[in-house]
């Protein structure tokens, strides 16, 4: 009986720490409330990206990320420091499939975990930023890409 009580309580602990993966859109803002605030600066972002990937804008991507921003490849990890390096190598930092499936991305799918909001799989992740000491003044922005 111990080892089924301690066998339960791994379980617990173990889906306690595991991502949230909600059901649907009121769920999910709910878990990103929870967890970040600021869920409706959040369904924001997301719009924005999904209406910059359908005009295939790299400006307006640019625009919202966190520089310098981390892109994670295969063959490594390096970073763009700025808008206009993220906009000239834009193919490459999100390419074509990426943003296909972020046109595409259901709410339900969406990865949230402490560190912030994973989209596509995990392949783009957003995080709420404090602007100013106190973090009263906060920003959704794209913390790193993943290829």
């Amino acid at each position: 009986m111990q080892k089924f009580a301690a066998a339960l309580l791994a379980t617990t602990l173990a889906l306690a720490a595991a991502p949230a993966f909600a059901q649907s859109e009121a769920e999910m803002r709910a878990s990103i409330e929870e967890m970040h605030g600021d869920a409706d600066g959040f369904f924001d972002l997301y719009s924005a990206l999904q209406n910059a990937a359908e005009q295939n804008d790299p400006a307006a991507i640019a625009d919202r990320v966190l520089y310098p921003l981390r892109v994670n490849t295969d063959g490594g990890s390096h970073e763009v420091p700025d808008a206009k390096a993220f906009a000239d190598d834009f193919d490459t930092i999100l390419p074509a499939e990426t943003r296909d499936a972020l046109k595409a991305e259901d709410p339900a799918d969406f990865i949230v975990t402490s560190e912030g909001v994973g989209l596509v799989n995990g392949a783009i992740w957003l995080t709420n930023i404090c602007l100013d000491d106190a973090c009263e003044q906060t920003q959704w922005s794209i913390l790193s890409i993943n290829d």
